[in-house]
């Protein structure tokens, strides 16, 4: 049995070896990467991994969910930045964490994962997968984008907006909830398609139940994809992006009861506390 430690930009050696030294003590070889590090170095090593630590923030996180999630391996995040929405520690309980999970004292939330494809013609240009979303918006000249919406192999409509985003229900508390969509609890295996900035006022967010691959056509661009807001990849007119969930789902790793999330909502976004107190 191995556990990865996935470390981000900001992650101190002495939190790392913190980690190890447990995982040592218990007869368990942890092994450390770095989240900006060749991606074929890491994956190398996660044949017989039985668990990965994301030391970091959320965008180490989603680092660590794209990795583990088509492996089917259990992801435990630890934060270490300033949000920490996705993780489930804060560093003084990174301790305690690690024993629990050996421990078997946790459960596991599953989260959907995106899987992107994106298609020129009869090619294929780019596949990937992410966690929280995939957004294609407007880039270089284009002011403004037209997009055919097609979902389950239904058209639903045409669109002229800024960008238009499809998102998970992680996802959902992201850059959507920024753009003006709904909250979703996070388990939930739904996609939500949002517009930003439509033309027209009655251009709202729309839910799209589990099984029902959405595809973005371009009618008029350019445009710029990017998924988990990652370095984008040109989209021209008449390419399409494909989005639809991934066959396997994300593994987290929970110590707390399902309704913590709603705690997070109120403690991490500020959700359901009023602006001025009494």
């Amino acid at each position: 049995m191995n556990v990865c430690i996935l470390r981000g930009p900001r992650a101190q050696q002495s939190v790392i070896d913190r980690a190890t030294a447990l995982l040592k003590d218990r007869g368990v070889e942890g092994w450390e990467a770095a989240r900006d590090g060749p991606a074929a170095a890491i994956t190398s090593h996660l044949k017989d991994t039985a668990l990965v630590v994301t030391l970091g923030g959320d965008g180490t996180f989603l680092a660590g969910a794209r990795l583990a999630a088509p492996r089917g391996i259990p992801i435990l995040g630890v934060n270490l930045g300033r949000l920490g929405f996705l993780t489930e520690l804060e560093e003084e309980q990174l301790d305690r964490g690690l024993q629990r999970f050996l421990d078997g004292e946790y459960r596991i939330e599953e989260r959907t994962i995106l899987q992107v494809v994106l298609g020129r013609g009869d090619r294929t240009v780019a596949r990937s997968i992410g966690l929280n979303e995939v957004v294609v918006d407007h880039s270089g000249a284009a002011r403004m984008l037209r997009v055919e919406i097609d979902v389950g192999g239904q058209a639903v409509g045409v669109i002229d907006a800024d960008g238009i985003m499809v998102a998970t229900a992680t996802g959902s508390t992201a850059y959507a909830l920024a753009s003006g969509g709904p909250i979703l609890e996070p388990t939930l295996r739904d996609l939500v398609l949002v517009p930003m900035n439509p033309f027209a006022l009655t251009v709202r967010p729309i839910v799209f139940p589990p099984g029902q691959d959405i595809t973005l056509s371009v009618m008029r661009g350019p445009a710029e994809m990017r998924i988990d807001g990652r370095r984008g990849r040109s989209v021209a007119t008449g390419d399409m992006v494909r989005c639809g969930s991934h066959p396997r789902r994300l593994k987290v790793i929970r110590f707390g009861p399902p309704e913590d999330f709603y705690r997070r909502l109120g403690e991490k976004l500020g959700w359901g506390r009023p602006l001025v107190p009494k």
